[in-house]
């Protein structure tokens, strides 16, 4: 029996206010799909759920990656962190093992490479991964809010983690 040191498709999502964004990578940091769905209305949490089973059905990822919304890990909106704990349970549903990565973590992997803000690690995901580069949204400014397509490297960001950990091993 042979083992896999990285998994051939890997799904990541990060929750935001508006929707998520998810990326997924197949075969290493090569990216198959991603976008940062906008899901608004009352039953936004129900809606995007359906989203990402249709997600978890259509590409059936090796491992789903999350943020670690934990006591220990990043403090988020209850609505969020509810959304997070059911998609969790979604992907145990349907037998796909799930790593969490909190914010710290992603702040100091980032950080070996200088990127130490949303927009920097950003721009380091794009250096690194050229298909993104048109999906780099403009750097923000205090009085807007975030751009919906920051959710793509945020997602990037977790299963770049993922995926460059395991390729060290």
């Amino acid at each position: 029996m042979t083992s896999r040191k990285r998994p051939k498709l890997v799904l990541a999502i990060y929750f935001q206010t508006s929707g998520f964004g998810f990326l997924l990578f197949e075969h290493g940091l090569s990216p198959v799909a991603w976008g940062a769905p906008e899901v608004r209305g009352t039953d936004r949490t129900k809606r995007s759920l359906k989203r990402i089973d249709s997600l978890l059905a259509l590409h059936t990822p090796d491992v789903l990656v999350l943020q670690d919304m934990s006591r220990r890990g990043t403090r988020r909106a209850p609505r969020i962190q509810k959304l997070n704990h059911q998609t969790l349970r979604l992907a145990k549903r349907r037998g796909v093992p799930v790593r969490t990565f909190s914010r710290a973590q992603v702040l100091a992997y980032f950080e070996e490479f200088g990127a130490t803000t949303k927009q920097r690690i950003a721009e380091t995901i794009a250096k690194g991964i050229p298909a993104l580069d048109l999906y780099i949204p403009p750097p923000r400014k205090p009085w807007k809010s975030e751009d919906a397509r920051m959710g793509i490297f945020e997602a990037a960001a977790l299963a770049w983690i993922l995926l460059r950990s395991r390729n060290a091993a």
